[in-house]
């Protein structure tokens, strides 16, 4: 189209000419940009502070195909750094207000909304793209899609991963002054799980201070909160998106604080206690978006080398960035070629099945695990008729089940609680007899 005639002659300069510090493989044409705006697929998940910038900055970047997933709704309050949302929009979803305004303002980009939550997906939606971009401020999700990736890898019998597998994904964060930018390469750099001890544990406050000795306006609002919504609302389930339950939490809140003679509690304050809002910062979110956005760049064309692997902003001081690079778990129950456990060469697949169950790394992840080895299901919880002609191997051997090999090998553990398949590596502590 001739409107878009000279738009991308930036894009150009680094797609077209070579380069001392181009990414392996790269070799400069025109075709690398017909490849991002017609074959490289990326999916956006968040369309909040953070995400609305990305689908900007990536939309800019040349990327022609892009998805956006959201379940929330536009609020007043995220009109002060959500730049593609109005007004008239409040209580709009998120994904679709965003996706529209996008292909408005970018003419030839085309982008698609979900509006839903990412559960609601299966793991073919999220297989379908070249890049996974998130722009989200819960650990549960980002752990949730974490392991999604994750159960994209598939690992060679040696342990050799299957680099076709791979699904790179860029995680950026925003906190107030703070953020971060990584690349995951699930497999290759350190999933999300193997940084998990990255991200500090949530501020809480104890009770015995709720209830006797409040100080401040968050012990007021969480005393309400904690402890006299369960009394003055008995059965009644707290939902921190009713305007009504916060009102009310806010009034309460309010008149604790002046029988202790203290002062500061206000509606956004008690937003933010409760739902554990960190104020965000317009430009922290610019600034982290494009370092994502880069690296989305330079992963899909190799126009230069990524990030190794993780870029930390600090901008209460100045401007200051940081970059480190972490290693990965090489025992992570996400990305590893399997989790290393030991049984005695004796044990029966029903005693491995209960020795998972009871290892604290899996407790939260098993509930009714379904066992193969090498594509033959050992035992499946499912179908019943599997179940039943299943059944008889829980008595036998597993050194057996695994062809009477006294090394090893690797089993692929299935369950309805986990996202992909979690891959255990089993090792005999005894010899096998052969008397």
């Amino acid at each position: 189209m001739e409107e878009l005639q000279g738009r991308w002659h930036d894009l150009d300069r680094l797609l077209l000419r070579p380069g001392n510090l181009v990414g392996p493989g790269f070799e400069p044409c025109a075709e690398l940009r017909d490849l991002l705006q017609n074959d490289c697929k990326v999916l956006v998940i968040g369309a909040g502070g953070l995400g609305c910038e990305l689908l900007k900055d990536l939309a800019l970047s040349g990327f022609g195909n892009i998805d956006v997933i959201d379940m929330d709704t536009i609020d007043v309050s995220n009109l002060n750094r959500q730049f593609l949302f109005r007004i008239h929009d409040v209580g709009k979803p998120k994904a679709q207000v965003a996706a529209d305004r996008i292909m408005q303002r970018v003419k030839g980009v085309m982008v698609t909304a979900h509006f839903c939550r990412i559960e609601e997906k299966d793991v073919d939606f999220y297989r379908q793209f070249q890049i996974i971009m998130l722009g989200l401020d819960s650990l549960e999700a980002r752990s949730y899609i974490n392991s999604v990736v994750c159960s994209f890898l598939e690992y060679e019998p040696d342990g050799g991963l299957d680099y076709s597998t791979i699904k790179p994904m860029v995680d950026g964060g925003t906190e107030g002054f703070k953020g971060h930018a990584r690349v995951i390469l699930p497999g290759v750099t350190p999933c999300f799980q193997c940084t998990l001890w990255l991200f500090p544990p949530q501020i809480t406050f104890p009770l015995c201070t709720l209830a006797e000795t409040p100080r401040s306006p968050a012990h007021c609002i969480e005393y309400v909160h904690l402890i006299q919504w369960g009394q003055d609302r008995v059965g009644e389930k707290f939902d921190s998106d009713s305007p009504e339950h916060m009102k009310w939490i806010f009034e309460q809140a309010v008149k604790r604080a002046t029988q202790f003679c203290i002062s500061g509690v206000t509606y956004s304050l008690t937003q933010g206690v409760v739902k554990n809002i960190i104020p965000a910062i317009a430009s922290t979110n610019a600034i982290v978006s494009a370092v994502c956005a880069l690296e989305a760049l330079k992963i899909a064309t190799m126009c230069s080398k990524g990030m190794d692997n993780y870029m930390m902003y600090v901008g209460t001081q100045g401007v200051y960035t940081h970059t480190v690079s972490y290693e990965k778990d090489p025992n992570c129950i996400m990305c590893s070629p399997g989790v290393p456990i030991e049984v005695d060469c004796s044990c029966t697949l029903q005693e491995c099945i209960d020795t998972l169950l009871n290892d604290q790394r899996f407790k939260a992840k098993l509930s009714r695990p379904s066992v193969s080895f090498q594509g033959t299901n050992l035992y499946m919880q499912a179908p019943p008729i599997l179940e039943e002609l299943t059944r008889p191997n829980l008595r036998l051997s597993l050194l057996s089940l695994m062809g009477g090999n006294p090394s090893g090998g690797v089993l692929n553990i299935n369950d309805k609680k986990l996202h992909g398949v979690l891959r255990v590596r089993v090792s005999f502590s005894k010899e096998m007899d052969t008397t």
